[in-house]
């Protein structure tokens, strides 16, 4: 039955969006400008009604100025001038209407001389209090869970880590490769969100996809004819492949912000909370795959044959969505 299980997951990939690296949480920003003067930026994607059913809250205080929204990637925003008469620690800052829905949000609070201080919120969560001196354990927490978050909804990094599963025979190998392909999407989600190297984003979703398509084909013919490159060097392809995933990662990382004086903790914590929600794929594939192996052991090539084509398939659904769409 895992094998079975594992099979109809992957088929219900195929309905999911091209746009596979978007985290599309609401991002609410306050940033203080002076004694009593902040900008709020407030971003709300389409997708999921929160544009329409959440609003920001702020206390009594506070008065909102004039700002004429726009469409952004899917998303409303709009940025307002907020003029608030007492200061904001202590306080209570949250979305209205969050809690109709499944979707969150995350807040960045950026005072004047302290840290920057940024959490989640979820429909059980709507509102935080602002920190008398925040902490930098709570950017950490915030960015640990988006990384975890990304990886396990971000279906085309999915599908790439399960190929690897389904390629590659043996756990040491397979250790080596996802190592290559950690070290390798770190160096460029770090040099991105670094401002190093800029690439254009719609070509790194395209060449993702593909790298999808490419496992999958080598997957199907490694069963006949010698080793292909893929099975003989499978931790230098992760790496090259990983080098894209990571230009993908930073896109993600870019849609939400990172609080720039807390930006080596948000950026070392977004990538840790992706390695922990990748082991998680690999540990729940293997056990799918022992499972098959223990209970359906002549039934368990044909499905892995099967999930490969899904995979395939899915990927290169998304290549050509992600090219022409």
């Amino acid at each position: 039955m895992g094998a079975w299980a594992l099979f109809l997951l992957l088929l219900t990939l195929l309905a999911a969006p091209a746009r596979a690296d978007d985290l599309r949480p609401g991002y609410l920003e306050l940033t203080q400008r002076d004694a009593v003067h902040w900008v709020m930026v407030w971003k709300a994607p389409i997708i999921g009604g929160l544009a329409t059913r959440a609003k920001p809250a702020l206390p009594s205080f506070c008065t909102l100025g004039q700002g004429a929204p726009r469409l952004e990637g899917g998303s409303l925003v709009v940025a307002l001038p907020v003029t608030c008469s007492r200061p904001l620690a202590g306080q209570q800052v949250g979305l209205a209407g969050i809690d109709g829905g499944f979707t969150d949000a995350l807040v960045r609070i950026a005072p004047l001389g302290r840290p920057v201080q940024a959490e989640r919120l979820t429909p059980d969560r709507a509102y935080l209090t602002v920190a008398t001196v925040p902490d930098r354990w709570q950017v950490a927490r915030t960015y640990l869970a988006l990384g975890i978050g990304h990886i396990l909804a971000g279906y085309d990094h999915l599908l790439f880590v399960l190929a690897l599963v389904l390629l590659i025979r043996g756990w040491r190998a397979l250790a080596w490769t996802v190592t290559a392909f950690t070290v390798a999407h770190s160096l460029t989600l770090g040099a991105t969100t670094l401002g190093l190297i800029l690439v254009a984003r719609r070509p790194v979703e395209i060449c993702i996809a593909l790298s999808i398509v490419f496992l999958a084909v080598e997957i199907v013919k490694a069963r006949d004819g010698p080793p292909r490159l893929a099975a003989r060097l499978p931790w230098l392809v992760a790496f090259a492949f990983g080098l894209l995933h990571g230009l993908g990662f930073a896109a993600a990382l870019a849609e939400i912000g990172v609080p720039q004086r807390e930006l080596p903790t948000a950026l070392l914590a977004f990538n840790l909370g992706v390695e922990a929600g990748q082991l998680v794929i690999v540990a729940a594939a293997l056990a799918v795959l022992a499972g098959a192996n223990r209970f359906l052991p002549k039934q368990t090539p044909r499905l892995r044959l099967a999930a490969t084509y899904v995979i395939g398939t899915t990927a290169a659904f998304w290549m050509i969505q992600r090219a022409f769409g």
